[in-house]
C-alpha cells in the first residue's frame, strides 16, 4: 500500500509516498485506512457526500487523522479514494446551518494551499458535522492547539539519510575554497550570534577581518552582510548575497561596509566594477530610506554599479497566485483563458525573476564580472535569484543530490522563512507574510527545464513532490524560518528529511533525457520572455481531470531509464572508441534552449 501527497481517483497524480502502513488488521478490508507509523484515527463520520466540481457528489465515509483526511467512497464499482495531508488546508469553514435547506447545502468546505478546495456535505440528522470540524480544525492547524506537527510523530525509516545530503564546508571546498581570496569562516557565526538568520558557516572576503564583518552586519539590514553563494573557480567572478544598506533618509555610512564591497570586487582581478543587483522596483526601495533602509549610491560606492530588478514584494506575489487559483479551480473557462491568466499577472512575475537571474549569468559568465544581489532584507527574492543564477550556471545544480543541496543552502541556511511563508500548522491563513516565493522559485524551475529538456538529471515529478511537502508537515526540512531555529528544535533528530525519501525512491525523479555528457559544464540562457513562459498546468491545474496524463508518465519513463542505459552503454564503448583515434572535440560552454 501507499499513501499520497494527495491522491485520488479524480486525479490519479505521481505524487504517491512510498511508505510502510501500518493497519488495524493483517488483511485490508474496504473499510480499512491506510495509516503511515505514528499516524492515528481521530474522527470518523459516515454518510458524507464529497461535492466533486468535476464529477459531480460522491457518497461515502470521511475519516480524519493526525496526518490527513481520508475519504472513500461507498458507491459501487470503483471506489472513489480522497486522501489529503491536513497541513495543505488553509482555512476551515462551515457551510450552511440549522435553517438550511436542499441536499448538500449543509457541510464544511477546506480551502486549502494546493490550488483547490474541498467540500463535504452532512446530513443534519446525523450531527457529525460539529466533531469532524473540531479534529479537523485541531489535526490541520496542530500548532494553534499546542499540538505537534506530524513530522514529529512520524516513525519512517528509510535507506538514506537525508539530513547529510548537505554539508557546507564541503560544499564551499567544491567550489575551490579557500583561495589567496576567499577564505571558510567557521567560528564567527557559530552561535549565530552575528546574524540569527545565516548559517553557521560563512565564504567570505580573505582581507576581512572578524571586526569588519560585525561592523557590515550592523550596517545592514537584519545583520545580513554579503557573503559567498557562489564562485567560478576559473575566473573568480562571484556571486554574494546580503540584505539592503540601513542607509535611511539622513544618508548614513559606514567606511567598512564600503571597504568591505570593494573587498568583494578586488577578490576578482579581471573585474573593474562590481555588479549590485537590487531586487525590489527603484520606488520600493526609495521608500525604504523612510524606514532606515535604502541602496547603495555612486558616491559612497563608486566602483559599484547598481540595477533595479523591478521585482514586486511579496503581498503582490501572493495576491497574484490568489488570482491564478480562482481562474484554474474549480473549472476553467476556456473562452476567456487566455485574458484571465493575463490578468493574474503570474507569468509576467515569473518571467521578471527569470530575467533578473539571466542578468546575473551574462555577468559572471560573459563579463567576468563579480555580482552582489539583495533586496529588503535578502531572504525572498534574493534567494530566488542567486538559486536560479547558480542553476544556470553550475551543471551540478541541476542533478538530483546538487538540486537538493542548492535548496538546504540558498533557502534554507540562508533563512528564507518557510514557517511563515507557509504557515506550517497554524490557521493564520490572512497572516501578512505568507507568500508563494518558494513556489515561484520550483516555477521558473520547470521553466528553465522546459527549455533545455536534457540539462536536468531529475524530472518534473521531483518539483511536484518538493511542493506536496512543502505543505505536507510529513518531513521536517521546511520548518522553522532559519538554521538557528532548526537547531534549537532539534529538527534533524526528530523529524525524518525529505530527502530521505527521495533519495530511497531517486529512480522515481530521474529525468530519462538527461544527457550528462552534453550538459556538464554547460551554462544555460533561458530566453525570459513571455512569448516563451507557459503557465504549469500539470501542477497549478492538475486537479481538474481534462489535464490527466493519458497514460502514466512514470511508467513510460521508467520504460524510457531502462533504454537508456542500454544506449549509454554503447555510446561509452564509441567513445572509448573514438578517444583511441584523436583528440576529443571541445563542447561550446554557453548553451541555448531547445524548442520541440
Amino acid at each position: 500500500m501507499s499513501s499520497s501527497s494527495s491522491v485520488s481517483n479524480e486525479n490519479a497524480t505521481d505524487t504517491a509516498i512510498k511508505v510502510t502502513v501500518h493497519n488495524r488488521s493483517d488483511s485490508l478490508s474496504f473499510d480499512d485506512i491506510p495509516l503511515l507509523s505514528g499516524e492515528k484515527l481521530h474522527g470518523t463520520a459516515k454518510e458524507v457526500t464529497y461535492l466533486c466540481p468535476h464529477i459531480g457528489p460522491i457518497k461515502g465515509n470521511l475519516t480524519v487523522t493526525n496526518y490527513k483526511l481520508y475519504f472513500k467512497g461507498t458507491e459501487k464499482g470503483h471506489p472513489f479514494i480522497l486522501d489529503v495531508p491536513l497541513g495543505v488546508v488553509a482555512r476551515i469553514e462551515k457551510v450552511g446551518g440549522v435553517s438550511s435547506r436542499g441536499e448538500n447545502s449543509y457541510g464544511i468546505e477546506l480551502h486549502c494551499k494546493d490550488m483547490r478546495n474541498l467540500r463535504f456535505a452532512h446530513k443534519q440528522e446525523n450531527h457529525s458535522r460539529r466533531n469532524l470540524f473540531e479534529k479537523l480544525q485541531q489535526y490541520a492547524f496542530p500548532l494553534t492547539h499546542k499540538l505537534p506537527l506530524f513530522a514529529f510523530e512520524l516513525q519512517e525509516v528509510y535507506a538514506e539519510n537525508g539530513w547529510s545530503v548537505y554539508e557546507p564546508v564541503a560544499e564551499l571546498k567544491r567550489m575551490g575554497l579557500p583561495t589567496e581570496s576567499w577564505i571558510i569562516n567557521t567560528r564567527i557565526n557559530d552561535n549565530y550570534d552575528i546574524c540569527d538568520t545565516y548559517p553557521a558557516v560563512w565564504g567570505v572576503p580573505a582581507m576581512a577581518t572578524e571586526d569588519d564583518l560585525r561592523n557590515v552586519a550592523g550596517f545592514r539590514s537584519r545583520g545580513r552582510l554579503p557573503v559567498l553563494s557562489w564562485i567560478n573557480p576559473e575566473t573568480q567572478a562571484s556571486i554574494t548575497r546580503c540584505a539592503q544598506p540601513m542607509i535611511g533618509v539622513s544618508g548614513r555610512r559606514c567606511r567598512e561596509d564600503e571597504r568591505y564591497v570593494q573587498m568583494i570586487l578586488d577578490a576578482n582581478a579581471q573585474a573593474h566594477k562590481l555588479f549590485i543587483l537590487d531586487a525590489r522596483p527603484s520606488v520600493n526601495a526609495v521608500a525604504n530610506k523612510a524606514r532606515g533602509g535604502g541602496y547603495e549610491t555612486d558616491d559612497c560606492y563608486p566602483n559599484a554599479e547598481l540595477v533595479f530588478l523591478d521585482i514586486h514584494n511579496i503581498h503582490v506575489m501572493r495576491e497574484s497566485l490568489r488570482k491564478l487559483k480562482e481562474i484554474c479551480f474549480p473549472l476553467i473557462d476556456d473562452a476567456r483563458w487566455l485574458s484571465n491568466l493575463e490578468s493574474t499577472h503570474w507569468l509576467e512575475h515569473i518571467k521578471c525573476v527569470l530575467a533578473g537571474a539571466v542578468r546575473v549569468v551574462d555577468k559572471v559568465e560573459n563579463n567576468r564580472t563579480s555580482v552582489m544581489i539583495h533586496c529588503s532584507d535578502g531572504w525572498d527574492r534574493t534567494a530566488q535569484l542567486t538559486s536560479l543564477s547558480m542553476l544556470m550556471l553550475d551543471s551540478y545544480y541541476r542533478t538530483l543530490k546538487g538540486f537538493e543541496v542548492l535548496i538546504e543552502k540558498e533557502w534554507l541556511s540562508f533563512g528564507h522563512k518557510f514557517a511563515q511563508r507557509i504557515g506550517h500548522g497554524d490557521d493564520r491563513y490572512q497572516d501578512a507574510d505568507r507568500s508563494p516565493v518558494f513556489v515561484q522559485f520550483i516555477d521558473c524551475v520547470w521553466q528553465v527545464m522546459n527549455q533545455f529538456p536534457h540539462a536536468f538529471e531529475f524530472n518534473e515529478h521531483l518539483l511536484i513532490t518538493i511542493l506536496d511537502h512543502l505543505y505536507s508537515n510529513l518531513f521536517g526540512t521546511f520548518f522553522c524560518n532559519s538554521e538557528l531555529q532548526r537547531v534549537k528544535e532539534d529538527i534533524k533528530n526528530r523529524t525524518v528529511s525529505i530527502w530521505s525519501f527521495i533519495n530511497s525512491h531517486s529512480e522515481d525523479f530521474m529525468n530519462p533525457l538527461y544527457c550528462a555528457a552534453v550538459s556538464s559544464n554547460q551554462v544555460l540562457v533561458p530566453v525570459a520572455s513571455l512569448r516563451h513562459l507557459r503557465l504549469w498546468t500539470s501542477y497549478y491545474c492538475r486537479w481538474n481531470p481534462r489535464f490527466r496524463a493519458q497514460e502514466p508518465v512514470g511508467a513510460r519513463s521508467k520504460q524510457l531509464l531502462a533504454l537508456k542505459a542500454q544506449l549509454q552503454k554503447k555510446v561509452d564503448d564509441l567513445r572509448k572508441e573514438l578517444e583511441s583515434r584523436g583528440p576529443r572535440v571541445n563542447v561550446p560552454r554557453v548553451s541555448s534552449p531547445v524548442y520541440g
